[in-house]
């Protein structure tokens, strides 16, 4: 079939190569909405033109794109098909473990399973797996690896065998970094080149939150659900919504001492209050060309936090010096310059330049040193109100984010005697695992000065006995951790200098606080080490602990348990610290209450003070030499200081000299990893890896299409009533698995001891774990359980079985859902507002369905998750104008019917009816959230994989 468009095909000079493309410029004959519209819906718009086949993209969605306006109503779905997928280790494995699925059905079917095959690259980083088990001391790397492998050797053999299953599919393994800032610093190629030498820009989906953060170079992308990133990776399009495109101008210039991660935390403070969730964020203006793409990639990196789908940057000459610093080659280089010139899409635009949805103006001097927390991403203190904020919370009801504790015992302290760090007896404390069975002597730890010699030996022990009285507001972690900031070398030397200085200075950091140092590449290692700063973070116990995301995703490793006792006995509100982009409740240490994310200096400086009940502005630091007040202006870097050593952080050479190794040397606990062959999968017994049950009786006809096919959910219980900011972490926790949990005792019943439980993360390739796990995090609550006396609410995954006979049973929400689906009766979840909120994980989604939950009805939703839900075959459903499950005054002894319209048109009503047991009943209605034609299909096939398998089959 002709190209509808063939037209806009031209040539450009790509270097010293003639290339074609699709022009822009060329359709803006017809089009002229096209020379005004953002950059990211441009790029979005390209590839819509390219991919025009008259089937799954038509001129008729050219057409669409090509006139958007930016303030019409949104009721037309895009079909973006991407470049590539990258996927994480903790949603990868899942991920994989779907595709050998769909691969053994094919097989059982007769029909061939090669059919399953990814049709554009798709990288896997592991990066979720490495736990902090091992902290402050020089070989807590090698431990803290060795111990990586043993736990997850079935995870990497399952790996190994999609390696050589899939052509397309790749792995970066463990011990490399972070898969953002290795998509950022690596995979990331700037435009791509096909077989017939058409260009076009990098883009891609990846199945984590984010993903975002490659918007910082200018590519367009986004996370995206497993089930949703395999269904791009299988040839479908991507279909969402034409989005609105918020315009975010900066202007000026960032003030002296403040840091990019103070600038993201205002941007996603300001964002949150403008409601963008499911639009495109695009920055622009004087302010914005000032950015490093370091400062623009943190930003665009915590766009799941302020809501929006992506927080985009457009390609400029700070591009093009990051890729020459970062080792891209001349011709990789020129290719990208020529191609966004060509396309008229150069440059960061200036105020008037475009047309926006909306336009939200922030001027950089005005950012402040900040912190945000206790709880949640969006809650910016600035520095000199921390210990003001935490006073008042502690004592603040839980409905304010406070934690409720009487304020007269805000200075309880409790004495404990610490006998020192237990080490786990299957990994020998000497001879450690040498360093350069993982990576090179030049970018490892081992690089020891005679300085850090001589100083760091008595800091560095953390096994040395000691006593200790902790209490309310204390720093038990602290952590330079996360893709959002080890990927930025501004705030990484910052942090360096400002240990230099403490050290010089005469301050230490307590033995008993849990430091860390987990750098998103290892190229961190490299520049920290060249500038002779690795010595003073050793100094103060912030040692290489891994190459990977550890305690921003709650791979923390547990504190001592004296500190554990100690918390859970006088119920003490200790606190985290760490350069993260997370801190939900539960998320970092199940024990640890209050958590903080702060720049990579700033934790150096609340581990050096010890409490947040320390105004950091207005009182010292701590003492120094000779009992001397050492403050924090006394010990801050300058943005001078910082600048001088930048060069170091930019070496091509290095770069390059690092990611060839991916390849060439990745260690020799990975070699020492074999999987099975085969193009499917043989499903050995696991409790790491198994079968999904997604597929059961399948059949490879399509189901029916039209209202004869019954969607309406009838006579369901109320699984939970839920509150407002349910994150994917209440519903589908990461972390640590506890004994006494439905997933901790299926474990043990399999012959699994607790040291080998690993997390929950680890264990997603296992249906039968994360079912269990689902609403397992300790801290969700369920507001149908009665409230305790004084108000407070009982925490974890608990829910009241009803029966038949009005018999009520105080259970796990697992236990409950076994008996509701063993008796045929469907469930439901009702829930507050930002339903969803957090990271991409589709187990949330997943683990609802397996559970039999047929529907959730909150008063919003956060986007990925609700495109989740559609895709596992879950109603999500909006509450409409002022209802919420409060003012239906339920309590979870009533019935639910949930009556869609039978044609599931999008965002259409329905209706649902609350039958109570005195025979009374309510009715309200509710807008069904399937927002696009296409999520209609995926629902009525039983889910996206579902619809994508038989579309396979029937090719």
């Amino acid at each position: 079939m002709p190209h509808a468009f063939a037209r806009t095909l031209k040539s450009f000079k790509a270097g010293r190569q003639t290339g074609s493309f699709y022009s822009l410029p060329a359709l803006a004959e017809e089009f002229p909405k096209v020379r005004r519209m953002p950059v990211s819906m441009r790029i979005v718009l390209e590839s819509v033109l390219r991919n025009c086949d008259g089937l799954k993209v038509t001129a008729d969605h050219v057409r669409e794109v090509a006139n958007w306006s930016p303030n019409a109503a949104r009721t037309e779905e895009i079909p973006f098909l991407v470049a590539r997928v990258v996927l994480q280790d903790f949603t990868g494995v899942p991920l994989l473990a779907d595709l050998a699925a769909m691969r053994s059905t094919a097989q059982r079917l007769g029909r061939d399973p090669g059919r399953v095959e990814p049709l554009v690259p798709v990288d896997l980083v592991v990066d979720h797996s490495i736990m902090v088990d091992h902290y402050g001391t020089r070989d807590a790397l090698d431990l803290n690896m060795k111990l990586e492998f043993h736990r997850n050797r079935e995870r990497y053999e399952f790996m190994k065998w999609g390696m050589q299953a899939f052509d397309t599919f790749s792995v970066v393994p463990p011990g490399f970094g972070i898969v953002h800032q290795v998509n950022l610093e690596y995979l990331a190629r700037g435009v791509h080149r096909s077989p017939q030498g058409v260009y076009y820009p990098d883009s891609l989906v990846g199945t984590d939150s984010h993903t975002t953060m490659i918007n910082g170079i200018g590519v367009v992308g986004w996370g995206v659900g497993g089930i949703e990133a395999e269904a791009a990776m299988l040839g479908q399009p991507v279909y969402m919504l034409t989005p609105d495109v918020v315009g975010l101008e900066l202007t000026g210039r960032l003030r002296e001492g403040c840091t990019a991660t103070d600038l993201v935390l205002t941007v996603t403070e300001l964002l949150r209050k403008h409601k963008v969730v499911g639009k495109f964020v695009e920055f622009f203006g004087e302010g914005t060309r000032t950015l490093a793409v370091p400062d623009r990639a943190t930003i665009g990196n915590m766009a799941p936090e302020y809501g929006a789908t992506m927080g985009f940057f457009p390609v400029d000459e700070k591009t093009l010096d990051y890729f020459r610093g970062t080792g891209r080659t001349r011709e990789e280089i020129a290719a990208l310059e020529a191609y966004f010139r060509a396309q008229g899409m150069f440059g960061v635009p200036l105020a008037g330049e475009l047309d926006y949805s909306q336009v939200v103006k922030l001027d950089l001097g005005e950012v402040t040193p900040s912190l945000s927390g206790p709880k949640r991403p969006q809650d910016r203190i600035e520095l000199g109100k921390v210990k003001e904020q935490f006073t008042r919370l502690f004592s603040a009801p839980v409905a304010e984010n406070g934690f409720n504790q009487p304020a007269q015992t805000l200075q309880t302290r409790t004495l404990l005697h610490l006998g020192g760090e237990t080490l786990d007896p299957r990994v020998p404390a000497s001879p450690p695992l040498r360093a350069a069975a993982i990576v090179s002597e030049t970018e490892m730890v081992a690089n020891r000065s005679t300085l850090a010699a001589a100083q760091s030996e008595a800091a560095a022990t953390p096994s040395a006995p000691q006593d200790v009285a902790i209490g309310n507001g204390d720093v038990l972690i602290a952590a330079i951790t996360s893709c959002t900031n080890t990927s930025n070398p501004g705030v990484l030397l910052a942090a360096g200098l400002l240990a230099k200085k403490a050290v010089e200075a005469g301050l230490r950091v307590q033995p008993h606080i849990k430091t860390s140092l987990a750098p998103g590449s290892r190229i961190v290692t490299e520049y920290l080490h060249k500038t002779g700063l690795l010595p003073y973070l050793e100094q103060l116990r912030f040692t290489v602990a891994g190459y990977g995301c550890t305690t921003c995703i709650g791979n923390s490793g547990d504190l001592a348990p004296e500190i554990n006792e100690a918390i859970g006995k006088s119920d003490l509100v200790c606190a985290a610290v760490l350069s993260g982009n997370r801190n939900f409740e539960a998320r970092i240490h199940p024990n640890i209450k209050a958590n903080f994310l702060a720049s990579p200096p700033l934790v150096v400086a609340y581990a050096l003070a010890g409490t947040v009940l320390k105004d950091l502005m207005t009182e010292p630091v701590g003492k120094g030499h000779g009992g001397k007040d050492v403050w924090l202006g006394d010990i801050w870097p300058s943005t001078e200081e910082i600048h001088r050593l930048m060069q170091h952080a930019m070496d091509g050479e290095a770069y390059r000299r690092n990611y060839e190794k991916v390849k060439s040397e990745p260690g020799q606990l990975w070699k020492g990893i074999h999987g099975v062959t085969g193009k499917t999968y043989a499903w050995p017994t696991s409790t790491y890896i198994a079968e999904p049950p997604l597929f059961p009786g399948f059949d490879p006809q399509p189901p029916a299409n039209d209202a004869k096919q019954d969607v309406s959910v009838r006579e369901a219980r109320i699984m939970a009533l839920f509150g407002d900011s349910i994150t994917t972490d209440h519903i589908s926790p990461a972390g640590s698995i506890k004994e006494s949990s439905p997933a901790g005792q299926w474990l043990l019943a399999h012959g699994v001891t607790k040291p080998d439980f690993n997390s929950y993360g680890s264990r997603r390739g296992n249906h039968e774990v994360m079912m269990r796990g689902t609403f397992a995090n300790v801290r969700i609550k369920n507001l149908m359980i009665p409230a305790l006396p004084g108000g407070s609410r009982e925490e974890g995954g608990v829910t009241l079985y009803r029966d038949g006979q009005g018999r009520t049973e105080k259970m796990s929400i697992f236990d409950a859902a076994m008996k509701y689906m063993a008796e045929g009766r469907p469930t439901v979840v009702f829930a507050g507002e930002e339903y969803g909120t957090g990271s991409s994980r589709d187990w949330a989604a997943k683990g609802t369905q397996l559970l039999g939950i047929k529907a959730v009805i909150a008063r919003s939703f956060e986007r990925i998750h609700r495109s989740n839900l559609v895709g596992m075959g879950v109603l999500p459903l909006q509450f409409q104008d002022t209802d919420t499950w409060q003012s239906l005054q339920l309590d979870g002894s009533e019935l639910v019917d949930v009556v869609p319209d039978p044609l599931l048109r999008p965002r259409s009503n329905a209706r649902v009816v609350v039958r109570r047991a005195d025979g009374s009943s309510r009715e309200i209605t509710v807008t069904l959230r399937i927002d696009t034609d296409i999520e209609v299909q995926y629902y009525r096939h039983g889910g996206i994989l579902p619809f994508v398998l038989r579309q396979l089959l029937a090719a």
